[in-house]
Parts: C-alpha cells; sequence; structure tokens
C-alpha cells in the first residue's frame, strides 16, 4: 500500500519526487469506450464533472474500476469504485482536460521531471483551493502540461474524520490535469466543476432557466467576500426587480448550458445561477460569483416564490416576493 500524502498541499520544487501512484495491481477495470457520463450517475460515490469546456472540447472517454475488497479492512457490502473522464478537442490532438480518482494509496501529483521549466500558483474552486503546477513557465499562453492536486470530496472527508486508521469505502480523491490549454482556461474549467448527480435534481425547464429571475438578486442575498453573515436580503420584491431595468439591467443577460449569467460592471466577472431542484413555487438554486479574478464564490440557496399585500401610496397592492428559506455557502 502507498503511503497516503496530503492532497492539499504541494511540496517545493526542490524537493519533488515520485513517492507513489494509483495501486493498479489491486483494481479490477471494467470499463469500455462505451462508458458514459449516465454510468457515473449510478455510482455512489461523488463524480465531479464540468459545466464548461474550452471550445472545440468533448467527452472522448470515461472509466470505472473497482478496488478490490478486503474483509479485513472494508465494508464488504459497498464496492469501492474509481472512475475517470478525458475530454479533448479533436482539431487540437494535444489540447486534453482529464479527472482521475483514487480511494488510498496516492502521492504527490504535481511532479515534473523537468522541474526547472516549472512553475507554480493556487486557484480559488467550488471545491477549495488547486495547487497546480505547469511547464512552460509563465502566465499566458498554452501549457504543455498542468496538473492539480489531489482534492478531497466531502464524503472522504467525513470518513477519515472518524479516524486516520479508517480506510475510506464512498470517500474519493480527484485529481485534474490538462495540456495544450492555457491558464485562464484550465481555471475556468475547474471552477464550474460540481457532482454530477446535481445535474440530476435539475429538470428540463430548469435547465433552460425557465425562472428567468436577474442574477443580480442573488447577489443580493450574498455578504460581501470581506463579510462574514449571509444571507443579507431574504425578502425581494420580484415585481420592483422586473420593472428596475437600470438597476437590473438585461444587457449581457445569457443562457449559458444550465447557467443564466450576467457580466459584472467594469470586469471580466460574472454573476450567474441554475436551478437544482424545483416544486411548484419553491426553488433550490446554485448562485455562483466572479468579480474578474481567480476567486469564484458560490452558494447553494433556497427560496419561495409567494403574493403579499402591502401598503403603497396609502393604497393596498399584491406584489410578488423571493422569500429565502436556506442559504449554504460552498
Amino acid at each position: 500500500m502507498g503511503r497516503v500524502m496530503s492532497p492539499n498541499r504541494m511540496k517545493p520544487m526542490t524537493s519533488w519526487f515520485v513517492l507513489c501512484a494509483f495501486v493498479f495491481s489491486v483494481s479490477a477495470v471494467h470499463s469500455t469506450p462505451e462508458l458514459t457520463l449516465d454510468d457515473l450517475r449510478k455510482l455512489e460515490v461523488i463524480c465531479f464533472v464540468p459545466s464548461y469546456l474550452p471550445k472545440g472540447f468533448r467527452l472522448k472517454r470515461v472509466d470505472i474500476t473497482y478496488d478490490e475488497l478486503h474483509e479485513e479492512f472494508d465494508d464488504i457490502q459497498h464496492q469501492l469504485p474509481l472512475y475517470s473522464i478525458v475530454y479533448s478537442n479533436d482539431s487540437d490532438r494535444g489540447a486534453t482536460f482529464s479527472i482521475e480518482s483514487a480511494r488510498e494509496g496516492i502521492g504527490d501529483r504535481n511532479i515534473m521531471v523537468d522541474e526547472e521549466a516549472a512553475e507554480e500558483m493556487e486557484i480559488q474552486t467550488p471545491l477549495g483551493p488547486m495547487y497546480l503546477i505547469y511547464r512552460p513557465k509563465g502566465k499566458s499562453g498554452r501549457k504543455d502540461e498542468i496538473i492539480a492536486n489531489w482534492v478531497s470530496d466531502a464524503k472522504m472527508n467525513a470518513e477519515k474524520a472518524k479516524g486516520t486508521q479508517n480506510h475510506p469505502i464512498l470517500g474519493r480523491y480527484h485529481g485534474f490535469s490538462a495540456t495544450g490549454i492555457t491558464l485562464a482556461e484550465f481555471t475556468q474549467v475547474a471552477q464550474s466543476l460540481h457532482p454530477i448527480r446535481d445535474e440530476k435534481l435539475a429538470t428540463p425547464a430548469a435547465q433552460t432557466s425557465a425562472l428567468k429571475i436577474h442574477p443580480k438578486v442573488f447577489n443580493m442575498i450574498n455578504c460581501w467576500i470581506s463579510d462574514s453573515e449571509s444571507p443579507v436580503v431574504t425578502e425581494i420584491n420580484l415585481d420592483a426587480v422586473e420593472k428596475n431595468g437600470n438597476e437590473f439591467n438585461q444587457d449581457g443577460l445569457k443562457q449559458d448550458g444550465d447557467w443564466l449569467q450576467c457580466p459584472v460592471s467594469d470586469t471580466s466577472g460574472f454573476m450567474r445561477y441554475r436551478v437544482l431542484e424545483s416544486k411548484r413555487d419553491h426553488y433550490k438554486i446554485e448562485y455562483q460569483e466572479n468579480g474578474g479574478g481567480t476567486l469564484t464564490t458560490a452558494a447553494v440557496i433556497e427560496f419561495e416564490i409567494e403574493k403579499r399585500n402591502i401598503q403603497r401610496d396609502g393604497k393596498s397592492v399584491t406584489i410578488r416576493v423571493l422569500r429565502v428559506s436556506s442559504y449554504e455557502p460552498k
């Protein structure tokens, strides 16, 4: 069994060396080129997929393997699946983005043979900080290789919290790599990663954002990144939002796959949301916000849309309001 290293820190480049890799000798491969993302939705483990890919990229391959069961360590009622995904650009054979997973026996992924030609950096993602190493040096231009450290998912964190001697059953480490793309493209893909099972929760109507609430509404619910207490606004007059076109400008508002997105004024950032669940007037959405840099913040917000009577100019009027019932930062 390989020595388990921390997935959240990379070694200094002067001391990187190969520690270990996947223990493929104890894994049985159950994969064919015909596997699709739908096969990942059937697994109990968390499988991450991107909602954004660079232009021309498409799904190339999905693989599922299974670790051997060890009765002395593992709950033998569970299978121990691992998954991997490869996306590529057929018109540019050197451009790929890949995802792999491991249960234990991991080592540093941030290893390159030619350390003198490599640099490192950190980016922020919904999965937490990612520590990257890439070559050639420099923040611009396509990279021959970009490799991120291992990221542990929520199930892995929960199982490890029970004790360092516990062998994970459903928890997994996830690794992300790319070739032939820029750091900006890699960052955008990494910031769009989400569990594939979340996609099952969205109805076809939700995927085209039939809700049509301006994303800036959810910006009002979030606190500033330098503050700590959210939600700030818990009830919003949707009738006023629809009529106040200066504050809730429709310019740049667009549908991008599951996401309804608008730009942030005077920056290259964005505000966007996608519907995770909807039932009558109850909604659960994921909201993401980026101010134009590498940091994207995210939250899951649940709310109801209901009617209320208020007094306005001395007269009783009925308005539609969005009322927040649950808020969870990601």
